[in-house]
Order: structure tokens, then C-alpha cells, then sequence
């Protein structure tokens, strides 16, 4: 299905502005966990870098700034470390203007919060903003949001599954009966987790399915309580790697059919997890990945700042 794009042109600003934050700051968004597509633990709408009230998401800040806020994940994961630099990285270099870096569900909650005006920024994989604009998938109902501006891509995330080497899941579809950890809710981390299971023909009830963000999943699964945990990750991930230092990890591949399907029922792209991205990882692992990208509200501040 052809996907129709919308291009936000003069947020350049912002996309340097985040690029930098990427670059120059000490946190890599290569070598850290997203989770989310939003790792971490449970999702706090309110909390902020600053503890910062969101409520008046176009409040004026002293002067003649604006306070703008950007959605990024769950505590814990990628696009909460990486959102809170990227709104200093903006707040130190954009004059006059302050961002505020707001605690939330990642990806399908921050569209859905700037299509309701209580985001200004938000960061999200490119595959849900997609579905967004055209009104499918997660967002047939309410249908399509416009309110939203592509203004830049960020870092590519791909789907992994962690478990302990000792558990005898050699296959996803040993993961029948299991429990599972498959992101938080309105993620994409969980969007990619259930997609990978109805490839191998796992539908709810088929496991228990526990919704925390990567984090917290790779701390239950060290203390036995999980039997596997999914993620949206950079690569290699530094909860995935923190974990191997604690008990013998796996990761699980992809079969080449179950890839075939969900190529051809989503905008998910096959990718390989090369042997020795992970000290314990032995051979290559087939895996999913989409990208992250940074959105922006069409209206209020984001329409005037943007052209600015």
C-alpha cells in the first residue's frame, strides 16, 4: 500500500538541533536501548526532566520565550535518555525558546498527544506515523491525524528478543504458553512484538503477555519471573548487554517465513543482528527494524517557531 507523506520543511531547525544532541552528547543512540521503541519502567504522563507541569502545553515561559514539550518513552529507555538531551540540546542553542522533556508511552501516545494539543515534539518510529497520516492500523479509529510534520530522522531501532540461555526456548514459537514481556502499551516496541508473534501464529491467551518496558523486562527475566522479553532497541543494546553480565542471554531469531510475512503485512524491513554485535552472540540473528524520527505539531507553536 502506497503511504502518503508529509514533509514539515522549515523544521530543519529542530532536526540539526536533535542530530546534535545525538552526536555530541555522551549518550549514543546506537549503543542504548529504546524501548521503546521504550524500555524502562512504567509510564508517568507528568514527569518531566524539570518536573515541569505539562498541563498548559503552550505555556509562555519568562520573557518572550515559549515552552514547548516533547513526548519521548518510558524511564529507562532510548527515547527518554535521548529525548531529555535533545530538549537541553534545543533549550541551549534555539534563542528564546525552552523544551521540556515529558515521561510517556513513546511512539502511538506521543502522536496521538500532539494531535490533541498536548504535545508540541514528539518522538515515534516512522511505521505508526505513517499508519497516522493515512488513518490505519492503530488509528482506523479515531482516524487520520493531521496535525503532526515530519521534521527529521534519528536512528534506526530493531526488534529483539532476549532470553535465558538455560531455558530450552530455542524458537518464538516456543514461546507458546509462556510469559512473555511485550512492551509497554501504545508503544511500538509492543506493535512489533505482537506482529512477530501472529507470524508464528500466537494470539492473545496463547501466552501471558506482560506490558513493561525493556528495562524492567530484562530484570524479570533475570530473576526468573519472564520467560522472554521483547524490545525495540538500538544497536547493540546496553540493557541486553547489562543483562549478559548477569545470566547467559540468547537472543531468538526470525524465521525466514515469518519474515516473509510480516514484510508483507507491515512496513518492517528484515535486518541482520551480525554474530559478535553481543559478546555471547555467536552466530547472526534475523530480526526487524523501523526508524525513529522526530515529529512536530503542525499548529500552535510548532507552525510559528518552525518558519521562523
Amino acid at each position: 500500500m502506497k503511504k502518503s507523506k508529509r514533509i514539515l520543511v522549515s523544521g530543519v531547525f529542530v532536526s540539526a538541533l536533535a542530530f546534535s544532541a545525538a552526536c555530541d552528547s555522551d549518550i549514543d543512540p546506537d549503543s542504548v536501548d529504546e524501548g521503546d521503541l521504550d524500555g524502562g519502567a512504567e509510564t508517568d504522563d507528568s514527569e518531566t526532566d524539570d518536573d515541569t507541569d505539562d498541563t498548559d502545553d503552550t505555556e509562555e515561559a519568562t520573557g518572550d520565550g515559549a515552552a514547548l514539550q516533547i513526548g519521548t518513552g518510558s524511564t529507562g529507555g532510548t527515547y527518554y535518555a535521548l529525548g531529555a538531551e535533545m530538549a537541553n540540546v534545543i533549550s541551549d542553542n534555539a534563542e528564546g525558546i525552552t523544551v521540556n522533556s515529558v515521561t510517556t508511552g513513546a511512539s502511538l501516545e506521543n502522536i496521538a498527544r500532539i494531535e490533541q494539543g498536548e504535545l508540541d515534539l514528539g518522538m515515534t518510529v516512522h511505521i505508526p506515523a505513517l499508519d497516522a497520516i493515512d488513518g490505519v492500523g492503530d488509528f482506523e479509529q479515531p482516524g487520520p491525524q493531521e496535525d503532526f510534520g515530519y521534521m527529521g530522522y534519528i536512528y534506526p531501532e530493531t526488534n529483539q528478543i532476549a532470553v535465558a540461555a538455560d531455558s530450552g526456548i530455542e524458537t518464538i514459537a516456543d514461546l507458546e504458553g509462556m510469559t512473555v514481556n511485550i512492551g509497554p502499551p501504545n508503544s511500538a516496541s509492543q506493535a512489533a512484538s505482537l506482529l512477530i508473534l501472529e507470524a508464528y501464529g500466537l494470539e492473545e491467551g496463547d501466552y501471558e503477555a506482560l506490558e513493561e518496558g525493556f528495562g524492567d523486562g530484562a530484570d524479570m527475566l533475570q530473576d526468573g519471573n519472564i520467560d522472554a522479553t521483547f524490545g525495540l532497541l538500538g544497536l547493540p543494546a546496553e540493557n541486553i548487554e547489562e543483562l549478559a553480565s548477569q545470566i547467559d542471554v540468547d537472543l531468538l531469531s526470525i524465521s525466514d517465513e515469518a519474515l516473509d510475512t510480516i514484510e508483507e503485512d507491515s512496513a518492517y524491513e528484515r535486518i541482520v543482528i551480525p554474530a559478535g554485535t553481543y559478546e555471547f552472540q555467536d552466530e547472526d540473528v534475523n530480526a526487524i527494524a523501523a526508524y525513529a524520527v522526530l515529529i512536530g505539531s503542525m499548529s500552535n507553536w510548532m507552525k510559528t517557531l518552525a518558519t521562523k
